[in-house]
């Protein structure tokens, strides 16, 4: 997922929302949520994530500073009408529990004064879209599982194709394994939408998988760094951006450096271990010259992690890491001990936090 640039960009100036009982939830909050990026919001509870959310389709108003949509000033447009054109998914799907899944779906585009007719095939196809079944349509919210009912909520959110789509918390309430399917979903989702996405959660892991920009927040409302999750993870602002991104910082820095990285060259020569190619000289499996054994071989390309490559290295016989391209043929190898070396400088630099 790469961002985009121009007009659905989100923009937050010196946003400020203090509430009657006088709480700070958002301070002087200035933040650009680029067009067709997913922007994830990570705090711990009461960082203000959730208030600033909110406060794009106007659930919640600034209480002063501007916030603009493709250009315009929320506050500048009827509210309502606002709701109407983003998507919002929270954490418990909020369907009608006494509508079919085909008519919680169709709910946004009959507002927009859509046909009936128009409204249940945009949701037909919509149930498609997020992998179920046809036949969920005609089932009411309780016949379904949590992470069929998430799924729902995605596709009503995505039912009148909106630009922007907000998301609370909305796997924080399935098990993992259904989680994960999830992000897998809204990750193969986006590469095909491109929407402008912005995400709230409190899982670090989860920023770090979904995000292209990662904006940390603390007690307060206070926003403390934004970047994308490699530099993130490389370069944490402060001491208190480090302890929230965990002790495993320097791992999860290596699932996403590529090994582009790292050098590659043609396979050594005068080792026991030789790499067997087919005739389009796609690699197929090591081959001991002296018991000519042959052990299956894991071929990486330039997008796969650094972590990847070490996993692969640490079980390959030969030590070196069969490299492809797009198409599958061999480019080269890399060295065990030229992956460990890269891997080590990551993790290192991923130890050190800027003052």
């Amino acid at each position: 997922m790469q961002p985009g640039k121009g007009l659905h960009m989100i923009q937050f100036d010196t946003v400020n929302k203090r509430f009657p009982n006088g709480t700070t939830a958002v301070h002087d909050l200035t933040l650009e949520m680029p067009e067709g990026g997913v922007t994830v919001l990570v705090g711990s509870s009461g960082c203000g994530k959730t208030t600033t959310l909110r406060m794009i389709n106007r659930m919640v108003d600034p209480t002063s500073g501007t916030i603009r949509v493709n250009g315009k000033d929320v506050l500048e447009q009827d509210a309502a009408e606002l709701r109407r054109s983003i998507g919002y998914v929270i954490q418990q799907s909020g369907l009608f529990p006494h509508r079919t899944v085909l008519d919680n779906i169709a709910t946004v585009p009959l507002l927009l004064g859509w046909g009936r007719k128009k409204a249940r095939s945009r949701a037909a196809e919509l149930l498609e879209t997020v992998g179920l079944s046809a036949d969920a349509g005609k089932r009411y919210p309780h016949q379904l599982s949590g992470g069929q009912q998430q799924r729902v909520g995605v596709a009503r959110a995505l039912a009148a194709d909106p630009p922007v789509l907000l998301m609370d918390e909305p796997f924080g309430a399935v098990d993992p394994v259904v989680r994960t399917q999830l992000q897998d979903e809204l990750l193969r989702l986006q590469r095909e939408l491109n929407k402008t996405i912005v995400f709230v959660t409190h899982d670090i892991d989860e920023a770090v998988r979904l995000g292209d920009r990662i904006a940390v927040f603390r007690t307060g409302g206070h926003l403390v760094q934004c970047a994308g999750p490699a530099e993130l993870l490389a370069r944490p602002s402060d001491a208190f951006v480090a302890d929230f991104l965990g002790a495993e910082r320097g791992l999860k820095l290596l699932s996403l450096t590529p090994l582009a990285e790292v050098t590659q060259g043609p396979a050594p020569k005068g080792t026991r271990w030789r790499l067997t190619l087919d005739a389009a000289r796609k690699p197929l499996a090591w081959r001991d010259t002296e018991s000519e054994a042959e052990t299956p071989v894991r071929p990486l390309r330039d997008t796969d992690s650094l972590l990847s490559a070490l996993n692969e290295s640490i079980s390959a016989p030969s030590g070196l890491v069969a490299r492809v391209d797009a198409e599958g043929t061999l480019t080269g190898v890399t060295s065990r001990e030229d992956i460990h070396d890269h891997a080590g400088r990551v993790h290192s630099a991923a130890s050190t936090v800027e003052a």
